[in-house]
C-alpha cells in the first residue's frame, strides 16, 4: 500500500503520520522525499489496513493499494529514479555508465593493461571475474582470491572501481574488502541466501536477470536484497533463453523500457552474453543505449584467441575504442551523455 501526502507536507508531519501507521496498524512505513512528491509506502501484511480512515488525514492526498508483489523495488513506492555514485561515478543519471574488462582475470598484467585501454577509451569501471561458475567443471574457475589481488592492482594503476562476480555467500568477506560493485551473474539470480547476505551490506551490487527467468522473478530477486536494507542495486539484462540457435542468448530489448516503467532501479545491458559473438556486441550495445539503458557491461580482452573464457564474445582494445566512438553519437540523440 502506498500513501501519497499532499504537496508542502513537512518533514515532522511525515514522520508522525509513519509513527502513527506503524503502532496502528502494525506495518513498517517507508517514506520516500521526491523531488515534488512525498510517498510513505507500508510494507508487511496490509489488509487490516482502512485506507478511507487513512484518506481522512489532513496531509493525505491518495492511498493506493499495489498489485504487485514487488513493493520496494516498485516505482509507485519510489516515482523518481534511484541514482547513486560508486566512487566518482554516478549510476543512473543522464550519463551511460560503461563498465568494460575481461570475462576472467587471467593475470596482473593482462587485467592492468585491459583496464587502462578500457579507461583511455571511456569507461568509467571495469569488470572482471575472479571466481567464475562454469557449464563444464572442467572448464577455468577462476584465479579466485589471487583473481581479486589482480583487480585490486588494477584499481590502484588506473583508479577504476571494480566490478566482479560472487558466487558464494562464504567469499563475501574478501569481496567486501576489494570490490566496489558485486556482481550476482545469471545462474545465482535466485541464490536467495546469496540474496539475503547481500541485503545486509552497504555495497552496491549488480543483478543480471537469469536466462529462463521472467521480469518480476528479477524484481522479485531485487525485493530480496532491498527487505534486508540495501537499496543501491543495479538491474542488468543479459539474454534470455529461447527457441533460436544462431546467438548464444537472446537479448530482450524490451525488459529495458519494461524495467524503466515498473521499477526505479538503474538498468544495464550486457550486450556481449547476450549474443555469444564480438560482433554483434556493437549493434545491440546501440540498440541498448537507444531503449533508455543506463549503462553497458562489455568484455573486454587483450587477445580473444587465446582468452581463457568467452573470448568469442569479447572486444579487442582498438574494437572497444571504435564502440566507444560509435556509441556517442546514439547516446546525445537519445539525451543521454557516454
Amino acid at each position: 500500500m502506498i500513501v501519497v501526502l499532499k504537496a508542502g507536507t513537512s518533514r515532522e508531519k511525515v514522520a508522525e503520520l509513519c509513527g502513527w501507521l506503524q503502532s496502528a496498524f502494525a506495518v513498517t512505513a517507508n517514506p520516500i522525499f521526491g523531488s515534488e512528491t512525498v510517498v510513505i509506502g507500508l510494507v508487511g501484511d496490509t489488509s487490516a489496513i482502512d485506507a478511507d480512515a487513512v484518506a481522512l488525514d489532513d496531509s493525505v492526498e491518495k492511498v493506493m493499494k499495489v498489485a504487485e508483489p514487488y513493493k520496494r523495488a516498485n516505482r509507485k513506492f519510489h516515482p523518481d529514479d534511484t541514482v547513486f555514485r560508486v566512487g566518482g561515478v554516478e549510476i543512473g543519471g543522464n550519463r551511460i555508465a560503461v563498465v568494460a574488462g575481461p570475462c576472467s582475470v587471467e593475470s596482473e598484467e593482462q587485467m592492468g593493461g585491459v583496464a587502462e585501454r578500457v579507461k583511455k577509451a571511456g569507461a568509467q569501471m571495469m569488470r572482471g571475474g575472479a571466481f567464475k561458475p562454469r557449464t563444464s567443471p572442467y572448464a577455468f574457475q577462476g584465479l579466485r582470491a589471487e583473481g581479486l589481488q589482480c583487480l585490486r592492482r588494477a584499481r590502484e594503476r588506473t583508479g577504476l572501481p571494480i566490478v566482479s562476480e560472487i558466487t558464494n555467500p562464504s567469499h563475501l568477506e574478501m569481496f567486501m574488502e576489494y570490490v566496489d560493485v558485486i556482481q550476482v551473474g545469471a545462474r545465482n539470480m535466485q541464490n536467495f541466501e546469496l540474496l539475503k547476505e547481500l541485503g545486509r551490506v552497504r555495497k552496491p551490487i549488480l543483478l543480471k536477470r537469469g536466462f529462463s527467468n521472467t521480469v518480476e522473478e528479477l524484481l522479485m530477486s531485487a525485493e530480496y536484497i532491498m527487505s534486508g536494507g540495501n537499496d543501491r542495486i543495479v538491474l542488468c539484462e543479459r539474454g534470455i533463453r529461447t527457441f533460436e540457435t544462431s546467438t548464444r542468448n537472446t537479448l530482450d530489448l524490451s525488459a529495458v523500457p519494461m524495467l524503466k516503467r515498473l521499477t526505479h532501479l538503474p538498468v544495464f545491458v550486457d550486450p556481449s552474453h547476450a549474443s555469444g559473438i564480438a560482433w554483434m556486441v556493437e549493434p545491440l550495445a546501440k540498440a541498448a543505449v537507444a531503449v533508455g539503458a543506463d549503462g553497458l557491461e562489455i568484455e573486454v580482452h587483450n587477445d580473444p584467441k587465446h582468452a581463457l573464457s568467452d573470448g568469442q564474445q569479447s572486444l579487442t582494445p582498438d574494437a572497444f575504442d571504435g564502440l566507444m566512438e560509435r556509441l556517442r553519437p546514439v547516446a546525445g540523440a537519445v539525451g543521454r551523455t557516454l
